[in-house]
């Protein structure tokens, strides 16, 4: 009796046998499968919720980010709460992209040597921060992060930081002109709790941290810097009130 199974064009012998039918039928599928998920992008006018809270970093914390990336901090930690059980009991509440719309480049990560650092604002205190960063191991005596002591000693240049908000405005995170003429001005104050921080608090909020973040009041640190950016971390969102938009309908 005659085999008649696999004997159509399209047969899975015929494919896996022809190289070219097999690459042509692939490119094919991968094709519709990119426009469907592609094409209603073109059709939405935003992907990304809007949340209330989220604001642009502060010139301080902005400066501090920088560090942040120039010490390559994202080699070893992510900031990206996956939505799974085991993450959000250790971590808190999953990470939403409207969190990181300002962030250019984004802190994803890829790797967790260390633990996810998205929700770490407002966990420590500053003293905490700066012992762990000065000397890893006097805190979590299994750490086994490099030290960085030396942020504490160095003082933070920030003759450049408005060029850093414009810059940013280009990318369109939405600093007006007056964010950009007080960068300076904010920068300063919000790590100094004797200064006016009235116009600060006007521009970026009433919630903004203001205070002397390394210890040290009498100067101004990269450590200031890294501590006032790692305490705004997930801060931003109230969870307790936060409502997923999909349900607000």
């Amino acid at each position: 009796m005659a085999d008649t199974t696999d004997t159509g064009f399209f047969s899975h012998k015929r494919i896996e046998r022809n190289v070219a039918l097999l690459a042509v039928l692939a490119f094919i599928t991968v094709t519709i499968g990119g426009l469907v998920q592609l094409v209603p992008l073109f059709f939405m006018q935003n992907t990304i919720e809007k949340v209330e809270g989220i604001r642009p970093y502060t010139p301080l914390e902005l400066a501090g980010r920088n560090i942040y990336v120039r010490e390559g901090c994202y080699n070893c930690h992510s900031q990206m709460v996956r939505p799974f059980r085991d993450e959000i009991e250790r971590y808190g509440h999953y990470s939403l992209a409207a969190e990181s719309m300002y962030d250019h480049p984004f802190q994803w990560g890829s790797k967790r040597t260390g633990p996810d650092l998205a929700r770490v604002g407002g966990r420590y205190s500053d003293e905490w921060h700066v012992q762990h960063l000065a000397d890893p191991r006097a805190v979590v005596p299994e750490s086994i992060m490099p030290a960085y002591a030396f942020l504490k000693e160095k003082l933070l240049r920030d003759e450049d930081i408005a060029a850093h908000l414009k810059a940013n405005a280009r990318l369109g995170v939405p600093y007006a002109d007056a964010h950009v003429d007080n960068a300076l001005a904010d920068l300063r104050a919000q790590a100094d709790p004797d200064a006016d921080t009235s116009g600060l608090l006007e521009r970026y909020g009433e919630k903004v941290n203001v205070r002397d973040f390394d210890g040290d009041p009498r100067r101004l640190t990269e450590m200031d810097a890294l501590v006032a950016y790692l305490q705004v971390l997930g801060t931003m969102v109230d969870f307790q009130s936060y409502v997923p938009e999909d349900n607000r309908r």
